[in-house]
């Protein structure tokens, strides 16, 4: 599993209050605990005002490169932004995100063309998400046909199908499920990921729900996910799953992982 963590974003109250104070120590240190906690990217997203958001990524940036030599994921909705700041960024990462809306494929595969960058396409055009997964899955055909016109290959691209809340639509992980299963046997090197929480927006006991989809994405071929890497729970998730389909061999990562206590219940001086 590819994680990508969620924790510096400017929607969150307190990395809005320690951005709108320019704490950097803060947003260092939350950097630093997700890298440590085995995010493979960390994702940096202002969540301000359009006039404010490249000051705030390059700042957001600028304190995520001091604290950790994990690559980072720049996220932003608008690709100039991810363009004014790209140069910024000291190593390959990973753009979030393009799609089939306005011109993002002509501002961000250009980007990223001759290097190793990677990027999530999400299968929405300008008429918005699509209800039916075929729709999605054609979606996402077009955006790796773009993607290889510069050059950019189907082994850099995580798809994301765009899981809706379970809240809205009850058929939502059958849906993603199957939308995975057909973009996987499209493109086999492709990556299908996701924003994990959005499938728990507006329910009860939202972790349970992440939890238990992400399970059921891995095992449907998800690889790729946008989460809270400091939440236990959802590592030993992870590296349940990852262990149950046979991608762990010997079960030694988790034994690893575990006997650092980086997963199960927190063990106190008093044990």
């Amino acid at each position: 599993m590819i994680m990508i963590g969620e924790k510096i974003n400017g929607t969150i109250p307190r990395v809005k209050e320690a951005i709108a104070t320019r704490n950097e120590s803060f947003i260092s240190e939350l950097a630093l605990k997700q890298g440590e906690a085995g995010a493979d990217y960390i994702d940096v997203c202002a969540g301000t005002a359009p006039e404010q958001e490249v000051e705030t990524l390059e700042w957001l940036i600028h304190s995520v490169q001091k604290a950790t030599d994990t690559p980072l994921c720049i996220d932003s909705p608008n690709p100039r932004a991810i363009e004014a700041v790209f140069n910024y960024v000291k190593r390959p990462g990973l753009i979030n995100s393009v799609s089939l809306e306005g011109d993002k494929c002509e501002v961000v595969f250009p980007l990223i063309q001759g290097t190793s960058w990677q990027a999530v396409a999400l299968t929405c055009d300008n008429e918005g998400i699509p209800k039916d997964v075929q729709s999605r899955v054609n979606i996402a055909q077009k955006l790796v046909e773009k993607a290889q016109a510069f050059g950019v290959t189907p082994d850099r691209i995580h798809m994301d199908p765009l899981v809706i809340a379970l809240s809205a639509d009850n058929q939502s992980l059958l849906n993603f499920a199957e939308a995975t299963r057909k973009i996987k046997a499209l493109y086999p090197d492709i990556k299908v990921t996701s924003g994990l929480s959005n499938i728990s927006f507006g329910m009860p006991l939202r972790k349970i729900i992440n939890q238990n989809f992400l399970a059921l994405a891995m095992f449907a071929g998800m690889n790729s996910a946008i989460l809270d890497p400091l939440n236990r729970e959802l590592m030993a998730t992870i590296l349940a799953v990852e262990a149950l389909l046979g991608q762990d061999r010997h079960c030694r990562n988790f034994a690893n992982v575990y006997r650092k206590q980086r997963i199960g219940p927190v063990k106190t001086a008093a044990g």
